[in-house]
């Protein structure tokens, strides 16, 4: 079955405004992860954005862009906005590439679309990756998800999740604590996979109130019953750009040739 690739892509960035046009090995960023997105499977790779300097330099390495809304709530909306002006099908399946993600692995894009596949009742895809650090589960920046035995998500949550009642004491300071050896722990992978069904729901249900307090906007799917498949990401997720430190960290690993491996 075939599947499309979406890359959102927008100008307005609070810590790094114009970033997907930031230059990289002599190319802007958002044509790096078109490329990676290229070389997975996709019958169709399609960059959503509501900039016209973006549209332009899209077009000029022979992108295919879509122009939305500027005034979307959430990317999933943007999304949705894609999927109805191409009249995809509603099983069709569609995976979501962040703009700020020029080193994205193309076997990743493929996992998530595979399990939408291989999941038929899941309507959302995405994927997830073992935490080894205590402090990186008390961390509130890292988002952890608990799934059931067939990997559908239970719940998502910045909070350290699940809790070792009998294993931390309560009060005790990270530094002082380790993690239990007798279950894993897991950070979400910020990549998903959805049925262009989904999408058309997802934008009609308002916020939920566990996605309110948490900031995660997955929990609305959560909420209105919609099932999440959460697979272990067959490699560890290359870094992406949020700031300018990690621009010159991703320059440097990318180097003049713009290879990446």
């Amino acid at each position: 079955m075939s599947f499309t690739v979406v890359i959102p892509a927008r100008y307005a960035s609070s810590r790094l405004p114009g970033k997907p046009l930031a230059d990289i090995a002599g190319k802007p960023m958002i044509q790096h992860v078109c490329e990676r997105a290229e070389e997975s499977r996709a019958q169709r790779v399609v960059v959503a954005t509501d900039d016209a300097r973006i549209e332009q330099a899209c077009r000029g390495f022979g992108a295919e862009v879509v122009m939305t809304s500027p005034y979307h709530a959430s990317g999933t909306d943007r999304l949705e906005e894609v999927a109805r002006k191409l009249d995809l099908e509603p099983d069709h399946r569609v995976v979501n590439v962040q703009g700020d993600e020029p080193m994205i692995a193309p076997a990743l894009i493929n996992q998530v679309a595979d399990n939408l596949e291989q999941y038929p009742d899941a309507s959302i895809a995405t994927l997830c990756e073992r935490l080894h650090d205590v402090h990186q589960v008390f961390n509130p920046n890292v988002v952890k998800v608990v799934c059931d035995a067939r990997g559908m998500a239970h719940y998502f949550s910045r909070s350290p999740i699940p809790w070792a009642r009998d294993f931390w004491p309560e009060g005790a300071h990270p530094d002082e604590l380790d993690l239990p050896d007798n279950i894993g722990y897991f950070r979400h992978i910020g990549i998903y996979g959805y049925r262009a069904s989904v999408l058309s729901e997802f934008v009609q249900w308002p916020p939920a109130p566990t996605e309110r307090i948490e900031s995660l906007e997955q929990l609305r799917a959560l909420y209105n019953g919609a099932l999440i498949h959460v697979d272990i990401a067959d490699q560890p997720p290359a870094p992406g750009v949020d700031t300018e430190a990690d621009l010159e960290r991703v320059r440097a690993l990318l180097g003049e040739g713009g290879q990446h491996g």
